[in-house]
């Protein structure tokens, strides 16, 4: 054995799998044609590379008579299976082109090639992402690839909203009073279906109550809009309750209008009500919700987004009366107020009393030092099962991202409805926005710094201030410590929240700072 057999025998072996494609059929029956001059070398470049370890791989991935504008090929295919099966290392090509055409499909590639770790060579045109000026080049690239998506975007979003501003319909369920006209983007009016949109706009200046007109729908039968997808699928229509009436009552497109990111424009459709009876409504809805929060009772309510119906397992809403000149402040079960105070058995708890009983459980957490030894114990192995369920939440969410830029690409080339893309474009919004949150809190979480004694020490400090706390000190106090209360024909229970003490400390020690520089204690 030669000294130069021995190096090469300590490189690893690197499997290359060489791509070929020609987009028209012509010269393929001939014995000798452009995939095997492609083929040859792509082999000839990989032979050179021997003494790194590079072999060719006896597959063939030829694509003959298939365009390269499009992902669609089975030779493709084939090569994206074989390299998510960790079968190969390194793609080499003749042409950049021969892999794809489009620079958005080319990123995509690209992305899964690095997902799988496998590199990309195009022999004719020295571009290699096994070297730094290659990582660069594809840098570039890819940033090409990403200006053109945005632009994409960008054209998306400027096409809506001009069709917006010439009155068309733009996608979305359709609302009750209307069908879709989807080779026009104009709604029609439902002749039918617009003698309930009149009652409900004529009934509510005679009654100013959106419950009442929920039953009175309900009792005769009237669902909201049921209707069939492009797809097929039929869409039944629901009961009323009064958070819908008045969606209903606040939707300009009952008076021939459309709007687009708050900007109101004339639409093409039919009007179904008159302005005059839009105004008398407006009015009427403006003067309830000035009666409602003049007094601003809601914003300082302490249970305010934590309390809830153990009956009906809904949101308990802060709101008040007026006696006698004196205040007197509730607690509401939602389902209650949207379908009736006889479809709950708890329907309003008195917020004095109900307060009362959580703050005297929270004083008796500050002053147990024992339950607040528990409660740091527990709250370690629920944080641990936290931050793990957070890793899995943050995996899928990074595969949910990757397989929303793929399905761009896919929706690119295929001249995709504007609705489907606006639908993607919001998909990938979320995600990102999900994803910016939970890599946050798993920040916050894995910054272990808090120890149980620090714990002991914010919470034994706030009992005998609790009474000088202003109230929106004590409401995000208790949000801190309260996961939720649970009001039952029996009784409440309060759910001491047991993870996030990081966050929760640091709270507390704010509160406890901003109290200290007021009273200068």
């Amino acid at each position: 054995m030669g000294k130069n057999d021995a190096v090469y025998s300590t490189k690893p072996r690197i499997r290359c799998a060489t791509y070929t494609r020609k987009s028209t059929e012509e010269g393929l029956e001939q014995e000798y044609n452009s995939l095997d001059a492609q083929r040859e070398s792509c082999e000839a470049y990989i032979a050179s590379q021997r003494h790194e370890g590079w072999t060719a791989l006896p597959d063939r991935y030829d694509d003959g008579g298939f365009s390269g504008g499009n992902m669609d090929r089975p030779g493709l295919r084939r090569l994206i299976a074989d390299i998510e099966d960790g079968k190969v290392d390194v793609v080499v090509t003749y042409k950049v082109d021969r892999l794809s055409r489009s620079l958005l499909d080319f990123a995509k590639l690209i992305e899964l090639f690095e997902r799988n770790k496998t590199s990309f060579v195009s022999v004719t045109q020295d571009f290699s992402t096994t070297t730094s000026l290659g990582r660069l080049t594809l840098n570039i690239l890819l940033s090409f690839a990403q200006f053109e998506r945005e632009l994409i975007s960008e054209r998306v979003r400027d096409k809506i909203a001009g069709a917006k501003k010439k009155g068309k319909f733009m996608g979305g369920p359709p609302v009750i009073g209307y069908d879709v006209d989807i080779d026009n983007h104009k709604l029609l009016v439902n002749h039918e279906e617009a003698k309930t949109v009149r009652f409900i706009f004529k009934r509510f200046t005679e009654t100013g109550s959106g419950l009442k007109i929920a039953k009175e729908l309900n009792s005769k039968g009237i669902t909201t809009k049921a209707w069939r997808t492009k797809h097929g699928e039929w869409r039944p229509g629901n009961s009323w309750n009064a958070s819908t009436v008045y969606r209903y009552l606040a939707n300009r497109i009952y008076i021939g209008e459309t709007v687009h990111k708050d900007k109101v424009y004339p639409g093409e459709h039919e009007p179904i009500i008159s302005r005059e009876l839009w105004d008398k409504v407006r009015s009427m809805m403006a003067s309830e919700e000035k009666r409602t929060c003049r007094s601003g009772i809601s914003a300082q309510a302490l249970l305010k987004g934590i309390i809830r119906c153990g009956h009906c397992d809904h949101a308990m809403a802060s709101t008040h009366t007026t006696r006698k000149n004196k205040t007197y402040k509730y607690y509401v079960c939602l389902h209650a107020t949207k379908n009736g105070y006889d479809s709950c058995p708890i329907k309003t708890v008195s917020a004095g009393e109900i307060e009362e009983a959580v703050i005297g459980q929270l004083r008796a957490v500050f002053r147990s030092p024992e339950m607040v030894a528990q409660t740091y114990r527990q709250a370690k192995i629920v944080e641990a099962e936290e931050i793990e369920r957070l890793k899995i939440e943050k995996s899928e969410l990074d595969l949910k991202m990757l397989r929303l830029r793929e399905m761009a690409g896919d929706i690119v080339v295929s001249d995709a409805p504007q609705s489907d893309i606006c639908k993607l474009n919001e998909d990938v919004e979320t995600t990102r926005a999900e994803l910016r949150d939970i890599t946050a809190e798993l920040l916050l979480l894995q910054a272990d710094r808090i120890t149980e004694r620090d714990v002991m020490e914010a919470l034994s400090k706030l009992d005998p201030i609790w009474g000088e706390l202003f109230p929106i000190e004590q409401q995000r106090v208790v949000k801190l410590l309260i996961d939720r209360v649970v009001v039952s024909v029996d009784g409440i229970d309060v759910r001491i929240r047991t993870f996030g003490l990081h966050s929760l400390v640091s709270e507390l020690r704010a509160t406890l700072d901003q109290h200290e520089e007021r009273t200068g204690a």
